[in-house]
């Protein structure tokens, strides 16, 4: 049974940090690629980092996490971290882990589309307060 399980949300001031994981079992994890995706209030999930566990290749969402944001991964623990600096109240979220065979989806405008992607987690709340 594939999973992936997120943990690390939590509620954090404006300005702070928070790291995110993402465990996963069930799949041969050298062969996916683990992307981030955060949904808040009514909106639909929006694309924030992407890895593929082969050789580590990262994606970034443009200027809206980039340099803010770090994803990263642990082979030995099949788990997935995302790493999130500078915390904005527009960061406040829940975010969703998912796994995609082979390489990252591109990233660009509307991309990349969830549907891209072959399994989520539950995901984790993150909330950013003044």
């Amino acid at each position: 049974e594939v999973r992936l399980v997120e943990s690390g949300g939590a509620l954090v001031q404006a300005g702070g940090s928070l790291r995110l994981s993402c465990a996963a079992s069930g799949f041969i994890f050298d062969y996916y690629a683990i992307g981030w995706f955060r949904q808040a209030g009514g909106n639909g999930r929006e694309g924030v980092s992407c890895i593929e566990i082969s050789d580590g290749t990262t994606s970034y969402a443009d200027s809206s996490v980039k340099g803010r944001f770090t994803i990263s991964k642990d082979n030995a623990k099949n788990t997935v971290y995302l790493q999130m600096n500078g915390l904005k109240l527009e960061d406040t979220a829940v975010y969703y882990c998912a796994a995609v065979a082979g390489l990252c989806p591109p990233y660009g405008s509307g991309y990349p589309r969830p549907a891209e992607y072959d399994y989520w987690g539950q995901g984790t709340q993150v909330t950013v307060l003044l």
